[in-house]
């Protein structure tokens, strides 16, 4: 595997923009959605560049970094950059989806990406590198790296019927004891460690009940996309054309499911050197600490509720930043 063949997917949205607002007002009343489509799912916390910088200076093996929008554009971005492949909505998502208000689109058709290469990975705009991170973190030996643990899925809520709604889609296409006798040492591999404990007794069942989901940035192969299409157009175009969450929604986590199944993946324990904090009024000081310190070599920021001011919040955590990535990128 070539280095430099590793791309990075990474949508955004500025939900405090007037026009996405009224547009989004505009198609919400006509929207018969059954999903959360709350306001934290929209807002920017002015942190862009801080992903974008910690991109070019602690994983400078990145081939290209596609960042995906409505057609915002922050004011800062520098769209001629050399490793930046700005990407509208209508540059790869079919017309007939259009416009779109929810995540879910775009993640089933990120194949359409002109350019994107055949391994790829998978940012949300509140994951960032705080530390050097290799290639091989990411891809090894041209598989994604990834972690066959078996877990239950949660029930209900908006979370719990997404990933229900993949695995009932995925158990379909493969049979558990023919994806064992072909990967079995996938599934059992010891580089799992304690986690292990938690998916063996789950092998007894006589489907797959789930994987257990890490919130972080996640390998891709393109071809895998490619291949979920094929077999599940119909469902594809149907979620696609939603513009707004719904409870029947599948998203990315159906291509992670067919890429354990299948065995197209390198097993890693892919939990290491990944931190997780909420952005909330709690846990504020700690995600700002854990940022100067660069704690981990990734960061998971979670949006809450539990925020009483926004704008001082983001103060505090964007200095965090500011204070171990102080220089401009060249996305900048």
């Amino acid at each position: 595997m070539r280095d430099n063949n590793i791309d990075i997917v990474i949508p955004w949205v500025d939900g405090s923009d007037p026009e996405w607002q009224n547009e989004f007002k505009k198609y919400r009343t006509l929207s018969t959605g059954r999903d959360d489509n709350s306001e934290i799912r929209y807002r920017d916390w002015n942190n862009l560049q801080y992903l974008l910088r910690g991109i070019e200076r602690f994983a400078p093996w990145v081939r290209k970094v596609h960042l995906v929008t409505t057609g915002q554009k922050p004011k800062w971005l520098n769209v001629n950059a050399p490793k930046l492949n700005f990407v509208k909505h209508e540059d790869f998502i079919p017309t007939e989806y259009l416009p779109t208000f929810s995540v879910r689109p775009i993640e089933l058709n990120l194949h359409r990406i002109e350019g994107l290469s055949e391994q790829f990975i998978y940012f949300n705009d509140d994951y960032f590198l705080l530390r050097p991170v290799k290639p091989e973190r990411f891809f090894r030996n041209g598989l994604p790296c990834d972690m066959a643990i078996l877990d239950t899925l949660p029930m209900g809520g908006p979370r719990g019927h997404m990933l229900m709604n993949d695995m009932n889609v995925v158990i379909q296409h493969f049979h558990r004891n023919s994806v064992l006798k072909s990967y079995l040492w996938k599934f059992l591999n010891p580089v799992y460690g304690s986690q292990l404990l938690r998916s063996i007794p789950l092998m007894l069942f006589s489907v797959f009940p789930g994987f257990r989901n890490q919130h972080m940035p996640q390998a891709f192969l393109k071809s895998t996309l490619c291949e979920v299409w094929e077999a599940e157009e119909p469902l594809l175009r149907e979620v696609s054309s939603h513009r707004f969450r719904d409870i029947t929604d599948v998203n990315q986590y159906m291509f992670r499911f067919w890429q354990l199944m299948s065995g197209k993946f390198h097993p890693t324990n892919i939990a290491k050197g990944t931190c997780r904090y909420n952005l909330s009024d709690r846990d504020a000081d700690k995600l700002a600490a854990a940022i100067r310190a660069q704690k981990s070599e990734i960061l998971v920021m979670a949006d809450s509720e539990d925020v009483s001011d926004f704008h001082a919040l983001v103060v505090k955590i964007n200095a965090a930043f500011d204070a171990i990535l102080p220089e401009k990128s060249s996305f900048e």
